[in-house]
């Protein structure tokens, strides 16, 4: 059974492009346009790795790593993290509240699929 992946992203093109690209190298994929959504989905489904961006409105990619860290299903689930914000400080913040990896935006496609092969069994 393929991996299941819930991206996270607020921008709708970008969850387009990213389900595209995982879904033509074989992994199950959901997606969420809200950090909302993506509590709803993961404490209503099973997932083995989570795609946040971390600039969305109303929550924060970081409010949801916090909140997915939090609970039992997901507290040691591969949770990478994108952002077109790629200083040091929001890589710190990612890694004290238990991202995995941090990637920044523009995605290069071979280096998300490098993270996904290297984090999923």
């Amino acid at each position: 059974m393929a991996p299941k992946i819930l991206i996270t992203d607020d921008d709708e093109l970008m969850l387009i492009s990213v389900e595209g690209l995982l879904e033509s190298k074989g992994y199950a994929v959901d997606s969420a346009s809200s950090g909302k959504e993506a509590l709803e989905k993961a404490a209503s489904g099973s997932y083995d790795l989570f795609v946040l961006d971390i600039v969305m409105p109303v929550m924060s990619g970081f409010a949801v790593l916090e909140s997915l860290r939090k609970m039992e299903a997901y507290d040691t689930t591969p949770i990478v993290m994108l952002s077109a914000k790629s200083g040091e400080a929001d890589r710190e913040k990612g890694k004290h509240l238990g991202a995995t990896r941090f990637l920044p935006k523009p995605i290069e496609p071979e280096k998300l699929i490098e993270a996904l092969e290297e984090l999923l069994p």
